[in-house]
């Protein structure tokens, strides 16, 4: 009887490292490898000396093509910066089916291929192929005309049109409306099954006129529970050189400047909450990672650590275990590896009802879920984990969740069986 154990699966990816997909990606490979499966990951930018990471080259057509799908962009906006990263047209990528690892894989699978990885045309050679293909979404571009996320937009449910994004919102026929009646046409005999991480974006999918009669299934990703774990916070502290007196809370992104990321609405919860309760203001301190970590010392009324953008696990594994509370005060988002990290580490979240975010926190359980863009129940949330939650139950449950939930054997399991279904092998 064939075992899955046998195949070979190639995972594509812009990045390796950079960007809460390419996190995703990367340990759904060693979750793979290590439940026996062999797996390469073909990327545009690779970070590490991993071998079975696989860059493509030469870097300047990487390079090249990254600039002139935003050169094209930015013509299409009338010379316009605005949004020119919210949308991907993909007229410009490499074609990977001729390389080694793509010729001997069983098994093609996909993440976020957008921003000069693969284009369109690219895609089709990856079908026309004929090898079995499994498609990760991170966002909703794959079952939009051009957007990552079509926020309050229902056009892809039908037919992309007078794009948001786009400056003066497009036309009738604008680049949304072209780009989609090409995706329609590349999936109409497209044996693809798509993934998604969230039930919130599998639901989103379904809506999609793209995705009609497509498979669909929700797996959610993976996270190593031996490294992301509890550890003592008053020697991580120490060691990171951060205050013992005082409660700290957690707000990073990659980008802290990014308004999707809900930086906004944290800004006006911290002043919200010096107003109700003036003491915290001595008693609060906010640690921030990311770009841009010091966008936020002359904006909120507490004192902050400010921490770059961490690319080491082992470093951002500390910087869970020394606060209190992580905040995402997201506007956007699928099904964010913050959220596990810190729950991981035994550390209660709080973030807007918004996406996959209140599939993974447990409102009142293992953390505060609270209403959208209402900076006032945000800062509710902060105060209530803080002060007025059993905090050791709180902390508990978190890390229970991600054990129960997102550990590497589960989900490999579960895109094993996957790829047993779309090859017709069984274990």
């Amino acid at each position: 009887m064939q075992k899955s154990l046998f195949m070979r699966v190639v995972i594509i990816n812009t990045s390796e490292r950079i960007g809460g997909a390419a996190i995703a990606a990367r340990r759904l490979m060693e979750s793979l490898k290590n439940n026996g499966i062999k797996v390469k990951m073909l990327v545009r930018d690779k970070q590490t000396d991993e071998l079975n990471v696989v860059k493509l080259s030469p870097s300047w057509k990487n390079i090249w093509n990254f600039f002139w799908e935003r050169c094209v962009l930015w013509i299409i906006n009338r010379f316009k910066k605005e949004n020119i990263f919210a949308v991907d047209i993909a007229n410009t990528g490499r074609d990977v089916t001729n390389l080694p690892e793509f010729k001997q894989a069983d098994i093609i699978h996909l993440h976020w291929i957008n921003q000069g990885m693969l284009s369109l045309k690219d895609i089709k050679k990856i079908i026309d192929s004929g090898k079995p293909i499994v498609w990760t979404m991170h966002d909703m571009w794959p079952c939009t005309g051009i957007c990552h996320y079509a926020r309050n937009c229902n056009y892809y449910q039908t037919h992309c049109h007078n794009c948001q994004y786009l400056y003066k919102q497009g036309g009738k026929k604008d680049i949304s409306f072209r780009t989609f009646a090409k995706k329609e046409k590349l999936y109409k005999n497209a044996d693809i099954t798509f993934v998604t991480c969230s039930d919130w974006l599998r639901k989103e999918a379904e809506k999609s006129a793209l995705l009609t009669d497509k498979q669909i299934v929700r797996i959610p990703n993976p996270i190593n529970t031996n490294l992301f774990k509890p550890k003592n916070k008053e020697e991580i502290r120490k060691k990171m050189n951060l205050p013992l007196d005082k409660k700290l809370l957690l707000f990073g992104s990659l980008k802290i400047t990014d308004k999707r990321k809900g930086v906004d609405y944290f800004i006006e919860s911290c002043h919200l909450l010096v107003e109700k309760y003036p003491e915290l203001k001595e008693s609060l301190g906010v640690v921030v990672f990311g770009n841009q970590s010091d966008y936020l010392q002359q904006l909120i009324p507490f004192q902050t650590f400010s921490q770059a953008y961490v690319t080491s696990e082992k470093d951002i594994v500390d910087i869970y275990n020394a606060v209190d509370i992580f905040v995402i005060p997201s506007l956007e988002d699928n099904l964010p590896n913050t959220i596990m990290e810190a729950m991981a580490c035994g550390i209660p979240c709080v973030g807007f009802d918004s996406g996959g975010i209140p599939e993974m926190i447990d409102h009142l359980h293992n953390g505060y879920v609270a209403e959208y863009k209402s900076a006032v129940d945000f800062a509710n949330g902060i105060y209530w984990t803080l002060k007025e939650s059993e905090y050791k139950s709180l902390s508990e449950q978190a890390h229970r969740k991600v054990l129960s939930s997102y550990t590497e054997s589960i989900i490999a399991r579960k895109y094993i069986q996957v790829y047993n279904k779309v090859t017709g092998t069984h274990e």
